[in-house]
């Protein structure tokens, strides 16, 4: 697995891990735009399960997910069929996934992007990027042993 944590701009606020997943970018993509799938793939320990939204995500679908202690309501934000899905959460940061096929399956970009948030500084200064490249490295790891 490696990891970049890569400033961009000077206004960019980006966390992303990157891993070879055994698997075609199609049957990666269907885990993604399945929200009933992402507790079985969340790293962070947060997610407990869908609220409300569609089976199969897709551009400005809306969906609420139950997390430990509360809620929150996401909008697909960015999405490619097989390529690309994001979705923005109310608190303006965005969970982005990338797919590539490549020689022994799909090179998978998991980002956590802060880039919106008003308070970047405070982020950093709380720990938040280190946490989620730790979470991104458990959500991979479980995502490339679905595949294993």
């Amino acid at each position: 697995m490696s990891t970049t944590i890569r400033p961009g701009t000077p206004d960019a606020a980006l966390v992303s891990r990157q891993v070879v997943v055994a698997a075609t970018p199609s049957a990666i993509f269907a885990l993604l735009v399945a929200p009933g799938e992402h507790a079985g793939l969340d790293g962070t320990g947060e997610v407990r399960g869908v609220i409300e939204g569609p089976q199969r995500l897709e551009s400005g679908s809306v969906f609420r997910m139950r997390m430990k202690g509360y809620t929150t309501t996401n909008t697909v934000v960015e999405f490619e069929h097989d390529v690309l899905i994001a979705w923005r959460h109310r608190g303006r940061h965005v969970w982005r996934w990338q797919l590539r096929a490549v020689p022994g399956g799909t090179e998978v970009t998991e980002t956590f992007d802060y880039t919106a948030k008003r308070a970047r500084r405070l982020v950093r200064l709380i720990g938040i990027p280190k946490r989620a490249g730790t979470a991104m490295d458990k959500t991979l790891t479980a995502l490339g042993a679905r595949f294993a």
